[in-house]
């Protein structure tokens, strides 16, 4: 009766086998070693690059019931797991993602998400405290899909993923809180405790997914943040050990996952200093993460400062932008975090405030990042140029300098119109990763950018609403400004850090608060890009930028807007661009001379990136009452320029009335950074217009703005073109121009006697260049001219002229009645020479200026004073 009845257990185990192998005939396609790492979701699938960190969705809803304890079998090339449901199931996943489960009665219900498969093929799955299940997965075993033993740990650890190390043949995982590495020994359940991870230390993190490459390293996924971590070589470590560890990459958050990969399978590696991009993904030695900390790799840089943030992401604000920055620069204005205010965390922080009275201040964390102090740095002016209507910033510091910012605004017609990562990108700066970031069970998008200076940022954009009769907040966060609700008021929060960790720390406590003003019921968030610019720029009438593909898609398509000039209108155009599935692609796109482009790129399936760049733009200053502009055009520049000569694309003409000064001026770059054209010697152009024009370099490194360099050219009713000597540009500091930080360039003109009067410049052709020219008299054709910088004047001017000569001169200024109010001796040396006038005791109006010679030779000026 027994064999008979064993005889029947084994028919239906050989039934079993049989319908088994029928199922998954339709998935019989084997992983066999796939180099990516498989991120499992709830029941979606995510492919991971380990070495860049960039994911895609490969499949989704491939379950009924969720995955977890997810574990490539190097038995039979497929990818197992463990299911909420059915219980006591698991399941086996081949590359089409098409499944089969099996029951094994042994295993408990439920807390079964941790566990891996060792190289025989045996899946070792955790269940609650020291518990754990052996079953045997290998198709050439007689006890293939049946349970072998139950075993115990020797003691109890907090663990959330597992993974087998091809090396040594030991399970490995790391501890939540603790942050303590352990070695599992799988024949005898021994745990061993091997040190906190340095990199980890501080983190509370989950770590729901681990993973090992063919050499013995360790990688570890932190849910919360997706920041990817490494440890070298864990196989040769003991409890003594210098343990060897470091951020690696940026992959996706989640609040429920874990993960599977080939342990024998490599991970390529950044050498770190040999200049080439050993790994693939795009960034060279300190460009990429892994390399932070290692040899001359920086490990953290300063961040920006929230002063300095909140602009730029269309059209219209690139000239209100221009218009701001040139004012700051007119003023000497400098954010100096040094003498800024500081910001005390009050005894009502984290409290509902009364009568629904909340302020910006409100939402401002305090004391969360271990910051030595907050400083407030609200960049006010930003509500002059921006849909915000209100505004308020902070800087953390730490050791004197910024770690962390946020700026915090309110919009009543929708939300901000600014991200950072719109149109830093066309700013020198690189997105290093995009992928999202988990806090409070939701994922929002994180960004890191690597700014112009090098420093890193790590960047979160959310914006709240009120809703449901002002009882809740609802929470929107998107890659594109256009997937916000239009029409209603958001109170915005920008927000960026020197690390990944102070971001997740900081939008934490940001929702925290908001939550306890009025609690959050829903949230809005949309995913990353999947394919997206890297970096780009502008140049001689062509878009370079790179593009990254995290998906393989073939086909994107570019959709632009676009002016040629400051004012002329917009033009659209589509197109449609190949990528051949490749992960980066170098493209150059035609688009003729260009002032501003907006454009978006995507698969028409995922959410598509978006760009905006803007050339450093011209802007007119008429802010004097009596002034009025009658002319202000920008026209395209068809000159084609030396490959020599540094350019300023496109000619003005500005024609205006004033009975003080009007000025034109263009920044070299869009957002008033300094640029180096040390190795030029000459400032170029044709021009035509109404008398004197003054010629303003604004140098950086000059606060004082009658400082900076100066001179004057006499125009015509007919084009003329002019080569100015640096040597011609004079300064009240006395000194050489040395032109290695120029910001902007500005074109003055004005009423010589104060009455109201009509002028006009129109310049063409502008560039510097390098040229033997030595004095201005070779630049215009005209006799020695004297000329005023300022002119009008409020406490000083400098008098400057040209001598062929060394001579003795006087110098004498007459009020308007005749009387002499000032005179000097002046000794002349060949070329430019400049006097400085101090106003003393002269009343303001109009004075005539003379220089005198030995021959009785007289120059002439009119010197308005105010």
């Amino acid at each position: 009766m027994m064999s008979k009845l064993l005889s029947l257990k084994n028919q239906i185990l050989t039934f079993s086998i049989l319908i088994l192998s029928f199922n998954s005939q339709s998935q019989d396609i084997p992983f066999n070693c796939d180099y990516s790492a498989y991120l499992f979701q709830f029941n979606d699938v995510y492919a991971i690059d380990l070495a860049s960190g960039n994911s895609y969705l490969a499949a989704t809803d491939i379950t009924n019931g969720n995955i977890n304890a997810t574990a490539y079998n190097p038995a039979d090339g497929f990818i197992w797991g463990s299911l909420s449901s059915p219980e006591k199931t698991i399941v086996k996943i081949g590359k089409n993602f098409e499944t089969t489960t099996l029951y094994i009665d042994e295993l408990p219900t439920n807390n079964r998400y941790v566990g891996d498969i060792n190289q025989n093929g045996t899946y070792y799955l955790k269940g609650s405290g020291t518990t754990y299940y052996k079953i045997d997965l290998n198709p050439s075993s007689d006890t293939y899909s049946q349970h072998i033993s139950t075993e115990s740990l020797s003691q109890n650890i907090s663990i959330h993923d597992w993974a087998f190390n091809a090396v040594d043949g030991n399970l490995y995982t790391v501890e939540k809180n603790s942050n303590i590495l352990y070695r599992i020994n799988p024949e005898t359940s021994t745990v061993e405790s091997l040190g906190e991870v340095p990199i980890l230390s501080g983190l509370s993190y989950t770590y729901g997914a681990v993973y090992f490459d063919a050499d013995g390293r360790f990688y570890i996924s932190a849910n919360q943040t997706g920041t990817i971590y490494v440890i070298q070589n864990v196989q040769n470590l003991n409890s003594s050990s210098n343990m060897d560890s470091n951020l690696f990459a940026f992959g996706p958050s989640s609040s429920s996952n874990d993960g599977a990969r080939c342990p024998t399978a490599p991970v390529p590696q950044e050498d770190c200093s040999n200049g080439i991009d050993d790994d693939g993904d795009g960034l060279i030695d300190c460009e990429d993460p892994s390399c932070s900390g290692f040899g001359s790799c920086d490990v953290i840089a300063q961040p920006t400062s929230a002063n300095d943030g909140g602009l730029e992401s269309n059209g219209r604000l690139s000239i209100a932008i221009n218009r701001r920055n040139f004012n700051r620069a007119k003023t000497n204005y400098k954010f100096d975090q040094t003498t800024a205010q500081r910001v005390i965390k009050s005894s009502s922080y984290g409290l509902r405030s009364t009568s629904n009275n909340f302020l910006l201040q409100d939402f401002i964390p305090l004391g969360v990042i271990n910051e030595d102090y907050t400083i407030e740095s609200t960049p006010t002016d930003l509500l002059d140029i921006t849909n915000a209507t209100e505004v308020y910033s902070v800087d953390f510091m730490q050791e004197d300098a910024s770690i962390a910012s946020v700026l915090a605004l309110k919009t009543e017609n929708g939300v901000y119109e600014h991200t950072k990562y719109i149109c830093d990108r066309f700013l020198g700066a690189e997105l290093i990763s995009v992928s999202t970031i988990e806090i409070n069970n939701k994922s929002f998008i994180k960004s890191i950018i690597k700014n112009i200076y090098g420093s890193y940022e790590y960047v979160l954009s959310l914006s709240a609403k009120v809703v449901n009769n002002e009882a809740n907040f609802s929470v929107e966060s998107h890659w594109n400004l256009d997937l916000y609700e239009e029409n209603v008021t958001f109170y915005n929060f920008q927000i960026w850090s020197n690390s990944i960790d102070s971001l997740y720390v900081l939008a934490s406590e940001v929702l925290n608060l908001l939550h306890t003003e009025k609690p959050i019921t829903t949230y809005n968030n949309s995913t990353p890009p999947t394919v997206l610019v890297r970096k780009g720029k502008y140049a001689n009438g062509a878009l370079d930028i790179e593009i990254i593909n995290t998906n393989a898609t073939n086909n994107i398509t570019f959709d632009a807007g676009f002016r040629i000039t400051e004012t002329s209108d917009f033009n659209y155009t589509t197109s449609n661009i190949n990528l051949n599935g490749d992960y980066i692609t170098n493209l150059q796109i035609p688009t003729g001379n260009l002032f501003d482009i907006g454009f978006r790129i995507g698969d028409g399936v995922n959410i598509p990136d978006d760009l905006f760049m803007s050339d450093g733009p011209w802007g007119v200053d008429d802010s004097q009452p009596s002034t009025t502009v009658n002319i202000y055009d920008v026209s395209e520049n068809m000159y084609s320029f030396d490959s020599n000569e540094f350019p300023v694309e496109r000619n003005l003409t500005l024609n205006a009335t004033t009975s003080a000064y009007f000025s034109a001026y263009r920044a070299l770059t869009p957002r008033f950074k300094a640029v180096d054209l040390s190795d030029y010697n000459s400032f170029k152009l044709k021009a035509k217009g109404t008398g004197d024009l003054e010629i303003t370099f604004v140098k950086q490194s000059i606060s004082n703005w009658n400082e900076q360099y100066k001179t004057t050219i006499s125009l015509t009713d007919a084009f003329e073109d002019f080569v100015i000597p640096f040597s011609s540009f004079s300064s009240d500091l006395n000194t050489d121009l040395i032109l290695d930080d120029i910001v902007t360039i500005v074109f003055t003109m004005a009423s010589e006697d104060g009455s109201l009067t009509t002028k006009e410049m129109n310049l063409q052709n502008i560039r510097f260049g390098q040229t033997n020219t030595l004095s201005i008299n070779t630049i215009d054709n005209k006799v020695k001219t004297l000329t005023a910088v300022p002119n009008p004047m409020t406490s000083q001017t400098s008098i400057q002229f040209s001598s062929d000569i060394s001579e003795s001169l006087t110098f004498v200024v007459y009020n308007q009645i005749g009387q002499e109010v000032y005179k000097t001796q002046y000794k002349s040396s060949p070329g430019l020479n400049s006097i400085k006038l101090n106003r003393q005791n002269l009343n303001s109006g109009l004075y005539i200026c003379k220089i005198i010679n030995s021959l009785n030779q007289q120059l002439p000026l009119k010197l308005l004073i105010k």
